[in-house]
């Protein structure tokens, strides 16, 4: 082709060009690296070319072609110290460079905290220095000065007998802890996954199974360091030996990574599932307690017992039936354990641009529940409770203690007599509020046996059951997608099993609250609120 004409051609595709370039990159100066390449490219073939009968389909055509060289190269882009070349990505280990890698990892490890992130997300994850700089709010000079510090620290401690694991370089980070089941008397899970390293030991199995000297290296430390947290968290069944000396874990840690546009599909069918329990399911609990008279409602305010029936019915009585073996994901410990545990990860969100098209009436989902007591002292006594931003109690389950109520059954019958001998236990009832200040008790008390209380209620339709399983399934088996083999069966009975939890309960309630069926609570009653005692006496008044 004519020069005068590919330079005609190459000014009328130069602009489209660099701004394709910009797209597959989102990176200004990778864009402009990668676009000048397209443009010489283009440029060079239309010069060698007789005719073209499709220009547009040509031009892409090569930009695409270089497009693909130019994520080739950056596969396997390499990073040169002391005249060494290493890969930066795991997927070019080989027998030759694989020592070289780990001491390179190794000595990551030993940067500080900030340029070990910023080497990690250059080096590992492959964002740009732009990108880098949005993400951690700094300067792109301050970034590029990091990378250029690194890189001569690691010149300086390359040589050093370290070795390091992804793990190592990047830990996961534990935002919150929970369990469903019987924790210890003195403590929960956290008892045993109370700092960093212990939470890093158990995940580095959750992916694939490890030796110890295998956990080791992925966290950077020697055996010996370690070995101790290990047998602790092998005793308490946080860590399970399978064969050939590797460990796996049947502890559940949520995605590090999220889709907002996933959880906002899973969102809006909840909130159709709410409407239906409220139109068609809160009517039947309501008539099933509308006329029960042993009960003790301080303020005399039926609504807050039925709000609490309702609370325990939606949770509780509208469960969707699947049969699944999950006996192995519940951890016993010596001291009494018999819980599942989940640890929830600081995750990164994959969308942050999707705009969510559900949205709640309330903005704190917490709750802390079902929590049952019993006691062997006085075995007409039970409590049910479930914690959550309806109620004034504070401390969730640790703070709620069986020896409460046994403090206010013996004040109830009266044997818990006003004296110095009684002040701890009077101190106690009153510092949660379950007596006021003139002796009056100020929780809700039945009178009957907690089971058969809630035998009464009844369990949501079958039919309407079914129809939600439907969906449940669905995105059950989705939703496993994202854990490892040994706890894709449990994820999916989770996600069915849980589909109406606590979380829609509340929701149920501010639907209640908000279109005025009930009247808002009174700061008064929300120490009694979403509490239930079981007892065969009423206290008086």
């Amino acid at each position: 082709m004519e020069k005068q004409l590919t330079d005609r051609l190459i000014e009328d595709y130069i602009q489209k060009i660099y701004g394709f370039a910009f797209k597959k990159t989102f990176s200004a100066d990778e864009a402009e690296e990668l676009g000048a390449e397209m443009v010489k490219e283009v440029y060079l073939s239309l010069l060698n070319a007789d005719s073209i009968e499709n220009t547009d389909g040509y031009v892409w055509r090569i930009c695409s072609n270089v497009f693909s060289k130019h994520v080739e190269a950056k596969k396997k882009q390499v990073l040169s110290i002391d005249g060494m070349e290493i890969p930066y990505y795991a997927d070019f280990e080989s027998e030759e460079n694989r020592e070289e890698i780990r001491r390179l990892r190794r000595e990551i490890a030993f940067l500080s905290a900030e340029r070990r992130k910023i080497v990690f997300a250059f080096y590992y994850e492959g964002r740009s220095i732009a990108a880098i700089s949005a993400a951690f709010r700094l300067p792109e000079g301050t970034v590029k000065w990091h990378l250029s510090k690194a890189r001569n620290d690691l010149k300086e401690g390359f040589e050093m007998e370290r070795k390091i694991g992804n793990l190592g370089i990047s830990p996961v980070e534990c935002v919150e802890l929970s369990h469903n089941g019987r924790p210890e008397p003195d403590g929960g899970p956290e008892k045993y996954l109370n700092d960093s390293l212990a939470i890093n030991i158990v995940y580095s199995v959750y992916e694939k199974p490890r030796t110890r000297e295998e956990i080791a290296e992925e966290l950077g430390m020697t055996p010996v360091f370690i070995n101790e947290k290990i047998d602790m968290l092998e005793k308490n069944g946080f860590l399970v030996k399978l064969t050939a000396g590797k460990y796996t874990t049947y502890v559940l840690f949520t995605p590090r990574k999220v889709s907002l546009e996933q959880g906002d599909l899973i969102l809006q069918e909840k909130i159709k599932i709410v409407k239906e329990l409220v139109k068609n399911y809160v009517p039947k609990v309501r008539e099933a307690v509308a006329g029960y008279k042993d009960v003790y409602i301080p303020g005399g305010n039926r609504e807050l017992f039925e709000a609490a029936v309702i609370f325990y019915a939606i949770s509780n009585k509208c469960t969707l039936p699947i049969k699944t073996d999950i006996s192995k994901y519940w951890i016993k410990t010596p001291g009494g354990a018999d819980y599942a545990v989940t640890v929830y990860l600081k995750s990164e969100i994959v969308d942050p641009d999707y705009v969510p098209k559900a949205k709640l009436p309330g903005d704190d989902y917490f709750t802390c529940g079902d929590m049952t007591r019993d006691s062997s002292k006085y075995p007409a006594l039970m409590s049910w409770s479930v914690d959550s931003r309806y109620c004034s109690r504070q401390g969730t389950w640790m703070n709620n203690k069986g020896e409460d109520y046994e403090y206010l059954y013996e004040w109830m019958n009266a044997s818990l007599t006003k004296g110095p001998e009684n002040k701890e236990k009077i101190d106690r009832l009153r510092s949660r509020n379950f007596i006021t200040e003139d002796g009056k008790v100020n929780v809700m008390v039945v009178k009957e046996n907690m089971r058969s209380f809630f035998d009464r209620i009844p369990e949501l339709d079958a039919s309407i059951k079914e129809e939600f399983a439907k969906y449940a399934m669905d995105q059950a088996i989705q939703s496993a997608k994202d854990y490892p083999e040994q706890m894709k069966d449990y994820q999916i009975y989770r996600f069915f099993h849980d589909f109406i939890t606590p979380v829609e309960a509340l929701m149920v309630l501010d639907e209640l609250y908000n279109e005025g069926v009930f009247r808002l609570l009174k700061e008064e009653e929300r120490t009694s609120s979403q509490l239930l005692v079981f007892s065969d006496i009423l206290p008086e008044g």
